[in-house]
């Protein structure tokens, strides 16, 4: 299999059914010229929770959806901050701040920033966050605080966005991405596979997120949630996923790509093939509102696969 980089989208539509064995082992050669045998290791805090007035069709933080998760206002910053202890202990190499909702207001976004401070100088673990939509004066806020990434996801392709979510436009996500990037924080940028979307969207997403050049892409997996607008979207099937992250790594080859949640229940036991498509780094722990696997199953499935935890 012949590919000229940058690929096109024509080139990438023929990996959607080329032998998936073939469209992982050209994945696999770009991870290891790239990012050679590094992973890195992911982890998050749920800060703030619930009562989100957006009504992403697949969230259970949603005030338009009926689910059993806990709502609380935002953590104090020492909660925060014994998390990020114990998760860099646990072995996570980066840890994030993410809170639901459109954007924080001003007094939240200072504790966010107390909180920033304290990991960098206590915990010395790369800090992330997620935290909704950014202004100019958010983002440097954030900056100067030590913050080192921003994480905000366009979930899904422009073309099938309102499919998803009704309450704000695929363009505020993208001003919000280029905000970030503009502030000097590096950018992390993905979305969820498996909301209903095509393979034609599936891609226009993936190079969406080339043209804006972000560091890392983080893919999930839909878990159908009770009381969600897509509770009863079927699960995708495990090659799917996998050839997925493959063609991700394919149309990004320099990038960081994460696997973060669904992994668990949509990929079963191929699990570990996600380093051989492509990705290189992984989520521990507990997701938003979902559990996460074994954190120590997760660490010796790195090390049995000859792979080294490592931020550099």
């Amino acid at each position: 299999m012949k590919i000229d980089y940058p690929i096109s989208l024509e080139k990438a539509r023929e990996l959607v059914k080329e032998d998936i064995l073939d469209v992982i082992k050209e994945a696999y050669k770009l991870r290891k010229k790239y990012k050679e045998d590094r992973v890195f290791t992911c982890s998050i805090i749920n800060a703030k929770s619930g009562l989100c007035k957006e009504d992403c069709a697949f969230c259970a933080q949603s005030v338009y959806h009926k689910t059993d998760i806990k709502i609380y206002p935002l953590m104090d910053e020492e909660e925060i901050l014994e998390r990020a202890k114990m998760m860099k202990e646990k072995g996570a190499t980066r840890f994030s701040i993410v809170t639901s909702g459109y954007k924080l207001k001003d007094r939240e976004i200072s504790k966010v920033c107390k909180a920033v401070e304290l990991i960098k100088k206590e915990v010395g673990i790369k800090v992330c966050a997620s935290l909704g939509m950014l202004d100019r004066n958010t983002a440097s806020k954030l900056k100067d605080s030590g913050l080192d990434k921003y994480h905000h996801n366009l979930e899904t392709a422009r073309s099938y966005f309102q499919k998803i979510c009704t309450t704000h436009s695929y363009d505020e996500d993208i001003e919000t991405v280029k905000m970030a990037k503009e502030s000097g924080l590096e950018v992390c940028c993905g979305g969820i596979i498996g909301l209903g979307e095509n393979w034609d969207q599936r891609l226009e997403l993936a190079f969406t997120i080339r043209e804006l050049d972000v560091d890392s892409i983080p893919l999930n997996f839909l878990i159908p949630i009770p009381g969600t607008r897509l509770k009863d979207m079927p699960l995708l099937d495990p090659l799917e996923a996998i050839r997925t992250i493959a063609i991700f790594r394919i149309i990004n080859p320099e990038k960081d790509i994460t696997i973060c949640g669904g992994r668990e229940v949509v990929l079963r036991d191929l699990q570990s093939w996600i380093f051989l498509a492509g990705a290189n780094g992984i989520m521990i722990g507990d997701y938003l509102t979902t559990k996460g696997r074994n954190i120590e199953d997760d660490i010796r499935m790195i090390e049995d696969l000859g792979l080294k935890i490592s931020e550099s």
